[in-house]
């Protein structure tokens, strides 16, 4: 039959018309793929016709409905002949679809102009031709046309156009780009398995799509908007359920292949990094490390104002957040990033998710949503983030949620925790100058004191009282305990280790998803978190042995502690990290302190625990924050080189940074003895 269908002609003079109707309305494949001469006229277009819910199709190929489906063949599969030809199946229909929207257009669209008519007839007479020749290598597999189910993707999302430039936007850069990455690559794969028919198949695919795109991009910058640049134009068409992360292919990045097509570098550039959900609902995160702070002014009924170190802090380091964020999440930011930086992430192996400034976020729309993951559910959190409460779906774990109380952001939480746990070596809870002041005065015999306020963030609002030195803590306490309500009062102690126990809660409690290291200054100030696949293997090994045969220190995390947790935090759902310590006394024994404090949001531990589930296997990471002016130019050329695999990974971009940026290495000098 394929050979009939190749040799058919039609002999009289051909209206397009009339064969744009034949390759939509008919239920016959033979007619649907019977080509129409090369030089039909377009002298009787017709009316505009509205489209049809769905193209006509022989029984065997009608569209099925919907949840049902054939699962697409693993390119590992593809030395198997069956498999080969399930894929030729999906390829075939994806084909027939691209011809008969074709036909739509020639069809909704009589008034456009004759050349832009001529050239979508042309390219469904290619698409026809393509169909035929993926029937005859799928027959070849032993696949007929119509064994398996077929789908009206293209269909569902094309159709509803309104005019030529829907259409172009819709298929020509949209899907027809993305077939640039699928063609080209599948044409290889399909080479190396040793069947050159269908590589042949797909090469020849892949240059007629080339000046399908070409033709679109063409018509494209003679309708857009003056002045207006080809992706900003793009992008505007693209408004959900349409993306332009479908213009790209499950494949590598073909940029040589757009380049004949005619789109300029800047298109390609910023689409390469370019990335929305595909199908899963995306969840939305946003950086805001100042929870604390702003927690605290709550309280006071003030209005936190950010300093500009805070700013700079805000605005460098909020990309930590693609640790804990998968490539179909959101992730909203201060500052919109340079697609150079995203290109250097993605070529490093970052999977990237969807960036949105704040203030622009109007093509979220109406979007369904799959939660929202602030770095901690502080005030300022739940007003940007409120937007999108009703947009959540009710069966999402992660919904929105008035800002959590504010002594689950403060020190007091950590004390409350170590009750709980019936834990004797306390710190204590003072607030006010004078209680304070009080419990220095019993401490200070014993060797330094150490005060914290209670809204205090890594290292930050922290004070060390020596002996004869309390006049000073009391200045520094009366300009503490009215900010912050109250500090937490304890002994000084000599750290061996800092490190942290970090959880993910929801409706069934807390589960232990990992532990991490801590690297602090003499003063408790965060410099790195180091993970690795066994968190005992970066422990010294007396410090190791002290906290897994003397204290059972899994024995802790892994069960009281959990429980704990879900007694002091009912109802929160999203990360929690419990800081922990080995100290040693002036005798220089051991000593355990299972929470130093509690952390009721997302931290820089977790960050790099997710970091490493996207890392190399096996290897151990560390995540860090450095001022921008230690760096050389030298580090910076080294990071350049670096990726998931090895090396130190850029995720503040340079240009962009005002005072720190984050860094996140891999396999770093197991201790600094």
């Amino acid at each position: 039959m394929l050979d009939t269908l190749i040799r058919l002609r039609f002999s009289l003079i051909m209206q397009m018309r009339e064969a744009a109707e034949r390759v939509l309305f008919s239920n016959s494949l033979v007619e649907k793929l019977a080509l129409p001469p090369e030089d039909a006229c377009d002298d009787e277009p017709g009316k505009a016709i509205i489209a049809p819910s769905e193209p006509e199709r022989p029984k065997e190929l009608q569209i099925v409905e919907k949840g049902v489906r054939a699962e697409f063949p693993s390119e590992n599969r593809l030395d198997e002949e069956g498999e080969r030809g399930k894929l030729l199946h999906f390829l075939a229909n994806h084909e027939l679809l691209a011809a008969e929207l074709m036909a739509l257009v020639l069809l909704r669209f009589p008034d456009a102009p004759k050349e832009y008519r001529k050239g979508v007839y042309e390219a469904m007479r290619e698409e026809q031709m393509h169909t035929l020749m993926y029937m005859r290598r799928m027959n070849d597999c032993g696949i007929s046309f119509g064994e398996l189910p077929v789908n009206d993707y293209f269909w569902r999302l094309v159709s509803p156009m309104r005019s030529p430039m829907e259409f172009v936007t819709r298929l020509n850069l949209t899907f027809e780009q993305a077939n640039l990455d699928f063609s080209k690559h599948y044409a290889g794969l399909f080479r190396q398995v040793g069947d050159t028919a269908t590589a042949n198949v797909l090469e020849k695919i892949y240059k007629d799509e080339i000046g399908h795109v070409g033709h679109g991009v063409k018509w494209f910058r003679q309708w857009k908007e003056h002045g207006s640049s080809d992706w900003d134009q793009f992008k505007k068409f693209m408004v959900f359920p349409y993306s332009a992360a479908k213009a790209k292919g499950i494949a590598p990045f073909n940029a040589e292949g757009r380049k004949l097509a005619g789109l300029d570098d800047d298109f390609i550039a910023k689409l390469e990094v370019f990335e929305q959900s595909r199908g899963r609902t995306p969840i939305v995160h946003y950086f805001n490390p100042y929870a604390e702070e702003y927690a605290s002014a709550s309280l006071r009924s003030e209005m936190y104002m950010p300093n500009k170190m805070a700013i700079a802090m805000e605005n460098d380091c909020e990309m930590v957040l693609l640790g804990p964020c998968r490539q179909d999440d959101i992730v909203l930011l201060r500052q919109e990033p340079n697609h150079e930086h995203l290109t250097y992430l993605k070529r490093a192996g970052l999977h990237l998710p969807e960036f949105h400034v704040l203030g622009e976020i109007s093509e979220l729309g109406e979007r369904k949503l799959g939660g929202l993951r602030p770095w901690a559910w502080s005030p300022d959190a739940a007003t940007v983030l409120r937007p999108f409460s009703d947009q959540v779906s009710d069966t999402m774990p992660w919904q929105w949620r008035e800002s959590i109380p504010p002594e689950w952001l403060s020190k007091e939480l950590g004390v409350k925790l170590l009750e709980k746990l019936g834990f004797d070596e306390r710190p204590v809870i003072c607030r006010s100058v004078e209680d304070a002041i009080t419990v220095i005065e019993k401490l200070i015999d014993k060797g330094p004191v150490l005060l914290k306020g209670f809204y205090g963030c890594a290292g930050r609002e922290h004070f060390r009282v020596f002996k004869g030195k309390v006049d000073e803590a009391r200045e520094w306490l009366e300009r503490v305990v009215p900010h912050h309500g109250g500090v937490v009062v304890e002994l000084f102690r000599h750290r061996a280790l800092d490190f942290s126990a970090l959880y993910e809660m929801n409706e069934h409690g807390a589960k232990l998803v990992g532990m991490s290291v801590i690297e602090n200054d003499d003063y408790g100030r965060f410099k790195a978190s180091r993970v690795a696949p066994k968190w005992g293997s970066m422990l010294y090994d007396d410090v190791s042995e002290f906290l897994y045969r003397d204290k059972d220190v899994m024995g802790w995390y892994m069960g009281r502690v959990p429980d704990a947790l879900a007694e002091l935090l009912p109802d929160y759902v999203g990360p929690v990290c419990v800081d922990s310590m080995v100290y040693f006394d002036d005798d220089l024994d051991f000593h355990w302190l299972p929470v130093v404090e509690v952390n009721v949001r997302m931290t820089m531990g977790r960050v790099a625990h997710e970091m490493l589930r996207k890392s190399r296997p096996g290897c151990t990471g560390r995540l860090k924050i450095i001022r921008k002016d230690d760096v050389t130019d030298d580090d910076y050329n080294t990071m350049r080189e670096g990726s998931l695999d090895s090396g130190s990974l850029l995720l503040t971009d340079p240009e962009q940074a005002s005072e720190f940026l984050a860094v996140w290495e891999i396999d770093p000098p197991r201790f600094n003895r």
